[in-house]
């Protein structure tokens, strides 16, 4: 999904311009709204937007400082849903993300005390900076949609996504997200630097008072909710697929595991993510059906994380997303 691809296909966002489906305009309002708190991220927060959709979660890679927190927290507050924040730490255990069993000196019993997973929107701050056991206490949570604690299986609240965060230029200290892991998240989303426009914005917004942590302040309200996310996603799921387009994401997954830059390619979960994004992107789009250009935008993001490069690229400083540029520019489109 790169920047310029997506707003050359962007969501109307104008005043005014407004959707026949009062759903789909919800989704519009609800980019609206974050754009009063988040400056030049229209991408990514179109992206968390399709992983919603999806039923899926995101890996969002940024350097600090690019508003990756108040972005989760500003869609958040726009779709009125719970929102959590944990600070992965090399210390933080499994329970401290799951919950775990409290013995109760009144009943001298344990009961469960739920820990922040239990949310609508996890925000899993630094994942990459916790050992992998703690890492891998979200697996279950991202694919099962609950957690189990001393055999009893809990759970989690509907909607559940865990939009989780690395430091892309700081690795000391860091543990890497296993392969196995990586292929959970289904879009990788990168949040650039804004652009000197952009930035002039945001240093307006603090000079007239703008506070992150006072969202209603700037204006940010809910214009959506749990009931529109459940008819939106009922209403991607009946996005038309042609089976030329089944077969274009098919040669596009295939193609990433023969090409001698990757060591590893696309498996066919990949295969379904880009299929359910793309579905999603056409819904927003005001489609009801899905184009090979949908195909595309949505394949840098779904794809970008379930590859390896070998290592002969790597000494090379071959780019992933340089590698499946050149796959997306070979692999013939249907017409």
């Amino acid at each position: 999904m790169t920047e310029e691809l997506m707003r050359a296909q962007g969501i109307p966002t104008a005043a005014g311009q407004q959707d026949p489906d009062p759903v789909r305009q919800a989704f519009h309002d609800v980019r609206r709204e974050v754009a009063k708190a988040v400056v030049g991220q229209d991408a990514t927060v179109t992206g968390m937007l399709i992983a919603l959709l999806s039923r899926g979660h995101v890996l969002l890679e940024g350097v600090p400082g690019v508003a990756k927190t108040l972005l989760v927290r500003s869609l958040s507050a726009a779709l009125d849903l719970d929102t959590k924040r944990v600070q992965f730490t090399p210390d933080l255990m499994p329970g401290d993300v799951t919950g775990s069993l409290v013995y109760d000196t009144h009943t001298s019993e344990f009961s469960f005390r739920e820990g922040p997973v239990f949310t609508n929107i996890l925000l899993a701050d630094e994942i990459n900076r916790t050992p992998p056991k703690t890492q891998a206490s979200l697996l279950e949570a991202m694919e099962e949609l609950q957690v189990s604690v001393d055999g009893e299986s809990r759970a989690l609240p509907a909607p559940f996504m865990v939009a989780a965060t690395q430091n892309p230029v700081e690795y000391e200290g860091t543990y890497p997200l296993p392969e196995a892991q990586l292929d959970r998240f289904l879009l990788k989303l990168t949040m650039p630097l804004p652009g000197r426009t952009d930035e002039i914005e945001v240093i307006r917004r603090h000079a007239a008072g703008f506070d992150p942590r006072d969202l209603p302040a700037a204006g940010v309200r809910a214009v959506a909710g749990a009931g529109d996310l459940a008819r939106a996603r009922k209403a991607v799921a009946a996005v038309d697929v042609s089976p030329e387009v089944l077969g274009y994401i098919v040669d596009l997954v295939r193609a990433t595991r023969v090409t001698p830059s990757f060591q590893l390619g696309v498996s066919p979960r990949g295969a379904t993510a880009l299929l359910n994004t793309s579905r999603a992107w056409a819904w927003l789009s005001g489609r009801s059906f899905v184009t090979p250009d949908d195909v595309k935008a949505l394949a840098l993001p779904c794809l970008r994380h379930r590859v390896a490069l070998a290592p002969e690229a790597q000494m090379d400083g071959v780019r992933v997303d340089d590698v499946l540029g050149g796959i997306l520019a070979a692999v013939p489109v249907p017409r």
